[in-house]
């Protein structure tokens, strides 16, 4: 059975706009947030990555805004994985507020090697703990 992992955060005054929702870009930053937790989640510090000789940088994000999140909201956000290839994996988000899509998105993450900053295989360890997260197909935005 796949897991999900999903992460809440609640929405601050300062990341609404003048229209009383949360301002485009935070949406980015709620991703990485989740990510930065589902990866402590399987694989502790990030630092301890960067340490065994590998990293990951974003090669492309793509967001689709549905509804307005606004201040003090919970935003719940899953994280199904939705590709583990060679030298790159893809993470999808859904943020959702109770039962509500507010949008959806995914970022495709590049490995690389810190030191030379060149693109590597994703590690295998990598692999095997991401794994467990992986749905089988990808699903619609």
């Amino acid at each position: 059975m796949t897991e999900v992992f999903s992460h809440r955060l609640r929405v601050r005054y300062s990341e609404c706009d003048q229209q009383n929702v949360v301002f485009n870009g935070h949406y980015l930053f709620y991703f990485d947030v989740a990510v930065t937790e589902l990866w402590r989640e399987v694989f502790g510090s990030s630092t301890d990555t960067i340490d065994q000789g590998y990293d990951m940088v974003v090669a492309e994000a793509r967001i689709r805004y549905r509804h307005g999140a606004r201040f003090d909201d919970l935003i719940d956000i899953s994280l199904p994985v939705t590709h583990l290839g060679v030298t790159s994996m893809v993470i999808a988000a859904r943020f959702r507020v109770g039962d509500q899509l507010i949008a959806d998105g995914e970022i495709r993450y590049v490995f690389i090697d810190p030191a030379t900053k060149a693109k590597q295989e994703m590690p295998a360890e990598v692999r095997a703990a991401l794994t467990p997260y992986l749905v089988q197909e990808r699903q619609p935005a």
